[in-house]
């Protein structure tokens, strides 16, 4: 029998890309999916999460204005971890 431990709120946003991309292990998927079952505003974070990548996978490139793409790079640029 596997142990499963209670994860926090922060964990479950540090580790949504993971349980997203079907990298993370059993045990953990185990407590990540416990903790959604407990915790509204993290089913609701992994339920917006998702629907920002459904939306942003129907965006053509070539859609963007030349600004648009500007501007969304130096984002990407000026993001700083914590």
């Amino acid at each position: 029998m596997s142990w499963v431990r209670e994860l926090s709120c922060q964990e479950i946003v540090e580790l949504v890309t993971e349980y997203l991309e079907g990298t993370m292990d059993e045990p953990l998927r185990v407590s990540f999916r416990e903790h959604l079952g407990k915790c509204d505003g993290c089913a609701h974070y992994l339920e917006q999460i998702e629907a920002t990548i459904r939306i942003a996978g129907t965006i053509e490139p070539a859609a963007l204005s030349p600004e648009f793409r500007a501007g969304l790079l130096q984002a990407f640029r000026d993001f700083e971890r914590p």
